[in-house]
């Protein structure tokens, strides 16, 4: 067994509490054996979750702190950040709610910018809910990428597929436009680089969906094919890229020609996720990849259609602990060799001098 001082530490932001994040989180850690490789810590309150484990009538222990270096492996440790009873109601939504889902969110990720713990999961909240004159982002990812350092990707992973997205929330009517060269090699250079580092991928196969129906149909039903994606896989290619498209993304995945490959770049949110969620669901997983910190979240949002009725489903919040502790590790891997090969070099440069 991993020895417990070296065990990762794992954060995670607690949602809206009138969502199923509370439930699926509690559920998860009800397994003993996730405190065999980490050690969670929910950034909320042992009131709000212990309303929420009453309710559900789940059994496990919770451990209150007051800063994270009190975290206590074979735990579910909460990070205590306020006192006041939260006034919730499953299933509804709530400005007051999202507020509370905000200050967790905030709060872990500066811990995860502070080094007090090494990853990032997060239960979802609500988009509409969460926005003020505070907080004004579109979502996480947003936020991480102003947060944290890199280049942000939306990476949705799971065993067998791996699709990231050109353009994220934004609405359909406006992806067009900010579909550039520039921004098509800048995802492409981060998802060949996360595959190398967070999945051992030693030479990574992409595949491209163009943006119009058919890809375009040879510019009969668009031109962003043969002006802007085709010329940017052109450049990766002569750049030493793997990278082959554009596919027409209504007959890529039914084909199962994704399985030719080791991630697919989609050029909008529903023309990724659609897919990775038909294919995926309940084991997929949300990774911002490209930033020098690891966050995961599952693949579901607030779920308020079954909130606090005991139904909500853990593997998929599961599944993101688990990737989040297995990139955690692989990146460290990574960075180790690399530095080692680094070290090699410049001392075979020293004895050339001499």
């Amino acid at each position: 067994m991993k020895n417990k001082k070296n065990k990762i530490k794992v954060g995670i932001s607690v949602g809206d509490l009138n969502g199923i994040g509370a439930e699926v989180i509690l559920k998860t850690f009800q397994d003993n054996r996730m405190f065999e490789f980490c050690t969670p810590v929910v950034f909320a309150s042992t009131k709000a979750l212990s309303y929420q484990k009453k309710m559900l009538n789940l059994k496990i222990d919770l451990h209150g702190i007051r800063q994270v270096q009190q975290a206590f492996p074979n735990k579910l440790n909460v990070m205590n950040l306020w006192r006041d009873p939260v006034p919730m109601t499953p299933g509804k939504p709530s400005e007051e709610i999202g507020r509370y889902a905000v200050e967790s969110f905030v709060k872990a990720v500066e811990a995860l910018k502070q080094g007090e713990i090494d990853v990032l999961v997060t239960a979802p909240f609500n988009k509409e809910t969460i926005q003020s004159d505070y907080f004004d982002f579109p979502g996480h990812t947003d936020y991480l990428a102003k947060e944290l350092e890199g280049k942000a990707l939306m990476f949705m992973i799971s065993e067998d597929l791996k699709v990231g997205l050109v353009t994220g929330h934004l609405p359909l009517k406006y992806v067009a436009q900010q579909i550039t060269q520039e921004k098509i090699i800048d995802k492409i250079k981060i998802m060949h680089h996360s595959l190398r580092q967070d999945f051992g991928v030693d030479k990574p196969l992409i595949a491209v969906l163009g943006l119009n129906p058919h890809s375009g149909d040879g510019g009969l039903l668009g031109t962003e094919e043969n002006e802007i994606i085709r010329p940017a896989i052109i450049k990766l290619k002569k750049a030493g890229y793997m990278v082959f498209g554009p596919y027409a993304a209504d007959s890529f995945f039914g084909s199962e020609n994704y399985k030719k490959f080791d991630a697919v770049l989609a050029m909008y949110h529903d023309q990724g996720l659609i897919p990775f969620k038909t294919l995926s669901f309940g084991k997929g997983v949300n990774f911002t990849a490209g930033l020098d910190k690891v966050r995961t979240s599952p693949d579901h949002g607030t779920a308020y259609e079954i909130a606090g009725k005991n139904l909500a489903d853990p593997g998929s919040f599961r599944e993101a602990v688990f990737k989040a502790v297995d990139i955690f590790r692989k990146r460290k891997e990574y960075n180790e060799l690399t530095e080692n090969v680094l070290e090699k070099q410049d001392t075979g440069k020293d004895k050339n001098k001499g």
